[in-house]
């Protein structure tokens, strides 16, 4: 068995990687869904506020079990992530989300290898908002606007440039502007290779207002910006709001977009709180039945001749992230990590006499 830590894992895998492998996944699927099981992930709610409404130390966070198996048509393997989301810990200089991921070999049983799961889920949320936006986006983007300056911006960010290498310009906003800046400072030293301008902007109008491209990724319980303040052609990823309870998008900009996609069809009507609370809204003209369809359908070119149509349009994708997402990338790594002897072996099994 190969343990891998964070560095590790960040050091073996890149956006590309990612990017390829889901999108390998997501062919796999459309022509054997028998061949990938993904059931439901489940979801805790921890740090209740009302047990710890007097200490004052904990804000509502969660705890996510995300099982799933690959078959690739000789080998059967599964992939188990553990997540808890801590909304708090930006505050201690710590990350909003950890988690750890296990990969095992079904025929045996045996645990191939277990690895920090923090850039695991980074970079494969990222990598699903970098195949929608090549699907989706114009290909000739020159900005992009990121809303919401956390941990899992930074990848999301690398994605998009990744597929729209033109991108020449960068607006940040972050609801805490110093956030804004330690993103601009950490994104123009790791992520060097990418010659763009960084600017930091006041007001979110400012960061959208002229961008080709709109990543989203926060916490926020009301829709962010109107549909006036975009672009007409604006491509946007939404991340966050991954409770019913949350919307970073609000309802005029769901009802007049030209496509909609989602990562998981069965996850998105549980978890995608924007599009929960548009379907709900009685003011809204945008239902369930207006959604496009998903990210498969979108990358084995079932929605060619719609995605080629709504360019003219805002588009809209809508991730809440699925098990099997995080299979396909952690078996990446654990394969790469024992054909190379990455990380460090552990003898987990008590060996015969």
């Amino acid at each position: 068995m190969q343990l891998l830590n964070q560095a590790e894992v960040t050091e073996y895998l890149n956006i590309q990687d990612a990017i390829d492998t889901i999108e390998q996944l997501l062919h796999q699927q459309a022509a054997h869904p028998s061949w990938i099981k993904s059931p439901e992930r489940l979801v805790i709610e921890t740090f209740s506020e009302d047990l710890f409404s007097n200490s004052g130390e904990h804000s509502s966070g969660a705890h996510l079990s995300m099982p799933a198996i690959i078959y690739n048509g000789k080998q059967e393997y599964t992939a188990v992530k553990l997540v808890t989301i801590c909304p708090d810990n930006p505050s201690r200089d710590l990350p909003t989300t950890t988690a750890i991921v296990t990969v095992s070999n079904n025929a045996t049983g045996k645990i191939l290898a277990v690895m920090d799961g923090i850039y695991i889920t980074q970079v494969r949320t990222a990598a699903l908002s970098g195949i929608a936006t090549n699907y989706m986006s114009k290909s000739d983007c020159q900005s992009v606007a990121v809303v919401g300056c956390g941990g899992m911006a930074y990848e999301q960010l690398n994605a998009v440039l990744t597929v729209r290498p033109k991108i020449k310009t960068v607006y940040l906003w972050n609801r805490s502007p110093r956030g804004a800046e330690q993103f601009k400072a950490r994104f123009a030293r790791d992520y060097a290779q990418w010659n763009v301008e960084l600017n930091v902007c006041e007001q979110i109008e400012d960061a959208i207002k002229d961008a080709d491209i709109i990543n989203v990724a926060t916490r926020s319980d009301e829709g962010l910006f109107s549909v006036e303040q975009i672009k007409s052609d604006a491509h946007i990823n939404a991340i966050g709001a991954y409770r019913p309870s949350m919307k970073e998008i609000s309802n005029d900009v769901i009802k007049n977009s030209g496509m909609i996609i989602v990562d998981d069809l069965a996850g998105s009507r549980h978890e995608a709180g924007d599009l929960i609370q548009a379907d709900e809204a009685s003011d809204c003209a945008w239902t369930w039945d207006d959604l496009s369809g998903d990210l498969q359908a979108l990358v084995t070119g079932k929605l060619t001749d719609k995605a080629a149509k709504a360019k003219q349009a805002i588009t809209l994708f809508k991730s809440v992230g699925a098990a099997s997402f995080d299979a396909a990338v952690a078996l990446y790594v654990a394969k790469q990590a024992q054909e190379n002897n990455l990380g460090e072996q552990v003898v987990w099994e008590k060996l015969p006499k």
